[in-house]
């Protein structure tokens, strides 16, 4: 392709530093990030200036000017956003979680930690899937930003898994730290949930491409989730827990621990946890139990680098990990966090696959299953951890 690829990015936050960040390192295919549009406008108008591009007052001005939508928006604007941008004919590129219920529109009262989760799961399921039925219509691509899926480690271990023709017999994997810093994490009606949708969706969508490579590797089609049981947990919202200053606690109605247990269609399992409990820097890790093999993928934290600093001040300026809370002592500062977090190499798959009218590692199945799997587990844990069965888009796979 001679042309360049003309991207517009949507929201102006931390996933839109990341996945610009990206796109400067995409080589082999010519991409030109045209502008973005937010409605934070003074964060927006900084963005662009910073970075020397235009900003757009509305996304329907930005649409004729370029050939793919980056929709980095909080999930509550994740449909609106991505189904404006297919029904223009663009290429979507979409943040997770894919999308999810966010309460009736007008509902300024909305606690989605009250609401009914079998609500939930049928209307999240509906959200995903009309996204999907936009794709479709629109013969574009619909690439679902599910980094883990690019993480250096995960790649290893699906090469692994197809040339050794192995068999996933239980995934294990946690995604936690001590809090998110979006202003919108934290409410039900912006964010979509907590711990389960925020981050456990990252090791659950790992391990579901996983299962889909083990699944095309040895059967010729992949191999999807059939039930979940799960529970979750309000830990620095119970009367007894005892705040020393060190988390972020200021949730109005989302869930900060939990734990999902996932049985697949061919009888085997997956184990994964994430919280918002967990000091010293964010911890991402998958382990696989194969019938050939066990793998440990460490993305953070990673002991390329041991550090001892006996002084916080000497590194005032040194980035160490996301997350960190202290520079003193020993840690483990990362050499690449956004390679080792699987950035660059997602932004140039979607590149690679749009110019190569192929599909994404990471689309449409990964996104429909990750969705109706989150949901699940919801209703499962509004059930105290009753075994609930995954929704699944007999469209897809």
């Amino acid at each position: 392709m001679d042309k360049a690829i003309r991207v517009g990015m949507v929201g102006s936050g931390n996933a839109a530093v990341f996945h610009y960040a990206a796109y400067q390192r995409v080589s082999g295919v010519p991409v030109s990030v045209v502008g973005i549009t937010a409605l934070d406008v003074d964060q927006c108008r900084e963005f662009a200036r910073s970075r020397n591009i235009r900003q757009f007052e509305t996304l329907s001005k930005m649409l004729p000017e370029v050939d793919v939508i980056d929709n980095c928006t909080p999930g509550y604007a994740h449909e609106p956003v991505c189904i404006a941008a297919f029904e223009a004919g663009k290429h979507v590129i979409v943040e997770k979680p894919f999308t999810g219920y966010y309460g009736p529109a007008g509902d300024d009262g909305f606690q989605g930690n009250r609401h009914s989760k079998q609500i939930m799961l049928e209307e999240a399921v509906a959200s995903a899937r009309r996204v999907i039925a936009a794709a479709l219509k629109s013969k574009r691509k619909l690439c679902y930003a599910e980094n883990w899926i690019y993480a250096p480690a995960v790649q290893k271990e699906a090469e692994i898994l197809s040339k050794g023709k192995g068999q996933i017999l239980w995934a294990l994997g946690d995604q936690s730290h001590s809090g998110s810093p979006s202003p919108a994490y934290g409410i039900w009606k912006l964010s979509g949930g907590g711990s389960v949708v925020g981050k456990s969706c990252h090791p659950l969508t790992a391990i579901l491409y996983l299962k889909q490579v083990e699944g095309v590797t040895l059967y010729g089609k992949p191999i999807r989730p059939e039930s979940v049981s799960a529970r979750t947990h309000e830990i620095t919202r119970n009367p007894r827990f005892m705040d020393k200053g060190l988390l972020r606690t200021d949730y109005r109605d989302i869930e900060d621990y939990c734990q999902i247990h996932l049985l697949f269609e061919d009888g085997m399992v997956a184990d994964v946890f994430a919280s918002e409990l967990v000091m010293g820097g964010v911890h991402n890790w998958l382990e696989i139990f194969a019938n050939n093999h066990r793998t440990r993928c460490n993305m953070s934290p990673s002991n390329a680098i041991e550090h001892y600093n006996p002084k916080e001040e000497q590194l005032a300026d040194v980035y160490i990990m996301e997350k960190i809370g202290t520079k003193q002592g020993w840690s483990n500062p990362a050499p690449d966090e956004n390679f080792m977090f699987g950035y660059p190499q997602e932004i140039q798959d979607f590149m690679e696959s749009i110019a190569g009218e192929r599909e994404p590692k990471s689309g449409m199945l990964a996104a429909s299953d990750s969705v109706s799997v989150l949901y699940a587990a919801y209703l499962s844990a509004e059930r105290k951890g009753e075994e609930v069965m995954v929704p699944l888009d007999s469209a897809l796979g």
